[in-house]
């Protein structure tokens, strides 16, 4: 892979990763509008990993504080409000280990084309609209319940499907349930994370086991920059997101779905 190329890739997965948009959708339009071929699994890797890294250290007080309070609640058997959201970010994370180990071929196989990411791109773009037009906006990450906390969980074995957008769904989840757009984004992106770390250890043991040579300093270049552009997307997002709602978000949407069906049809 040329710098470029690789710059661009993880510019787009580093800032698609926690926006609503599906980052399949944008992986899936540069190599139809420029010819490229397929960045190779070795490269997902490299940039999901990069944004993976993004999210733990823009979140590291939050993941120690949570970890020290899940683990006392194990040994003491009570709970604080940190060791119940912890709770709740592992139950949320079942749905999609279940779906996940269940459907991960089928989902290969069959739904990671074009049409399907256009045609998810679009409706969950406009669902996304409604939730956040509808939502009452009133509780916080620590306020929800696990009944909820298992209703966003089942949204985000949702997003499986290509074009759905994993942050898209959850938040969209999340605003139908009642919570603030800022709370809904904070448990979108920390609910993320293990189910990231698992899909990343699943995969490196595919490569590990392919025969392909790898280009390290692509891989490498790949992880920095996509690092450097979740952490950032992270940072503005939540900063931003009170006041400019998801309308942009699902205007762009509608627009990269309407193009991905024009690449099919004109």
């Amino acid at each position: 892979m040329e710098s470029l190329q690789v710059i661009f890739l993880a510019l787009i997965q580093g800032l698609t990763e926690f926006l609503p948009i599906s980052s399949s959708g944008h992986l899936i339009l540069p190599a139809q509008l420029f010819g490229w071929e397929d960045q190779g699994l070795s490269f997902d890797v490299a940039v999901n990993t990069g944004s993976l890294f993004a999210v733990i250290i823009y979140f590291r007080l939050e993941i120690v504080s949570l970890t020290q309070a899940w683990t006392k609640s194990l040994v003491t058997k009570t709970q604080t409000q940190e060791s119940k959201l912890s709770w709740w970010i592992v139950l949320a994370t079942i749905p999609a280990v279940i779906v996940g180990f269940l459907a991960k071929d089928f989902i290969e196989t069959h739904l990671r084309n074009t049409l399907v990411i256009a045609i998810t791109t679009i409706f969950f773009g406009l669902l996304l609209w409604v939730a956040d037009r509808m939502s009452k906006a009133q509780l916080n990450e620590f306020q929800m319940g696990w009944k909820k906390a298992l209703l966003i969980g089942i949204a985000q074995a949702m997003a499986l499907i290509p074009g759905t957008s994993r942050s898209g769904a959850t938040m969209t989840a999340a605003l139908m349930l009642g919570l603030t757009r800022e709370a809904a984004a904070r448990f979108s992106f920390l609910m993320s994370i293990p189910v990231s770390c698992g899909a990343a250890i699943l995969v490196i043991k595919d490569l590990a086991q392919s025969p392909l040579p790898i280009d390290y300093q692509a891989l490498i270049l790949g992880l920095v920059v996509s690092f450097a552009a979740a952490y950032v997307c992270i940072h503005y997002f939540l900063k931003y997101i009170s006041q400019i709602g998801m309308t942009p978000f699902v205007i762009y949407r509608l627009i990269l779905g309407s193009i991905l069906l024009g690449l099919l049809y004109l």
